[in-house]
């Protein structure tokens, strides 16, 4: 193919993904005290990965996320108060709950343009956070969810305080739905969802049903939201109110934003750098942390546009011609 060409996705994995998974098994070796905070990273990444599924590849944007990721927790907590405690099966209801609910959702803001999606996301957020917190003789209100109990994961597995089976039950997850997800962007459906995202007004002229592909990877994205919103509350085992908020839907924006959209890695990379960071400098800094991420944010969009990945991937393709010259 010529220099230039526009080549069709590639789903053959390359030596750096399998280095890049080989990290959070490294992690377990190598920082044994953090495995809470890795399993951590791991859940909220998966959630990025929901998102990024819209925004990224489809180009709907929302501000309401959390109300998936929060359906699929309360399922899962519901279940184990009320003597459910099986963890593959909470995580199933879960899928079931928030695919179904993004399901009727996605007829609303699929008819919308951007600004009126924003609108419709944040509104089906702040009323599934505000009826929540009314049912609090079902939800625990501001108080919380409390009371799970998780029975052992396979049967054999306990939930210990150490974090270390919530650990490879949060990877096993992760990599198990990133597979299935990397698998449909590189699809046809995939690329369908990339053409709508450039030109959607485009796309039917080549027989391509627009609305019923949003309807689809919205329903997708929302059943991976769930499914993330259950491992938090199984590896927890505690729902809290904040589930539901809105602060959760903006800090996955700009986990994307830091990581690039688009890109699946983008998501998860995005996910690690802003909660190390936020634990990191937190820590340091407890009143004012978020004016450092805050920074770092606004230094990610001057000069990295597309994120760290994009800005790693405009790096490398500039260093590229000086060696092409250095060679010659």
């Amino acid at each position: 193919m010529k220099p230039g060409t526009l080549r069709l996705p590639n789903d053959r994995w390359k030596p750096l993904e399998i280095v890049f998974w080989l990290l959070p098994v490294a992690s377990y070796f190598l920082f044994p005290n953090y495995l809470v905070l890795v399993s951590q990273i791991m859940i909220v990444g998966l959630f990025a990965l929901s998102l990024d599924l819209i925004l990224g590849y489809a180009g709907i944007v929302s501000l309401g996320h959390a109300a998936f990721f929060g359906l699929g927790a309360y399922t899962a907590g519901l279940l184990s108060v009320h003597g459910w405690g099986e963890p593959i099966s909470g995580l199933g209801a879960a899928a079931l709950v928030a695919g179904l609910f993004g399901f009727f959702v996605s007829f609303l803001v699929v008819r919308g343009q951007d600004l009126a999606r924003l609108m419709v996301t944040l509104g089906i957020g702040l009323m599934l956070f505000e009826a929540a917190n009314k049912a609090a003789f079902l939800t625990g209100g501001v108080d919380g969810l409390s009371g799970m109990v998780m029975n052992n994961l396979f049967g054999t597995f306990e939930f210990d305080l150490f974090g270390k089976t919530a650990f490879w039950y949060s990877f096993g997850v992760l990599f198990i739905l990133f597979v299935a997800m990397r698998r449909l962007v590189h699809s046809p459906f995939g690329l369908s969802l990339r053409g709508i995202r450039e030109g959607g007004r485009r796309m039917p002229a080549i027989g391509a049903n627009v609305d019923r592909r949003l309807r689809a990877i919205y329903t997708v994205s929302a059943a991976v939201a769930g499914i993330a919103g259950a491992l938090l509350a199984q590896t927890t085992q505690f729902v809290g109110l904040d589930v539901l908020g809105f602060p959760r839907s903006a800090e996955l924006l700009i986990m994307l934003v830091l990581g690039g959209t688009g890109r699946l890695y983008g998501a998860l990379i995005g996910a690690a750098v802003f909660m190390v960071a936020q634990d990191y400098i937190s820590g340091l800094d407890p009143a004012y942390w978020q004016f450092y991420i805050g920074l770092l944010l606004v230094l990610i969009v001057l000069f990295a546009r597309g994120g760290i990945l994009g800005g790693g991937e405009k790096l490398i393709a500039s260093l590229k011609p000086a060696k092409r010259k250095e060679a010659a």
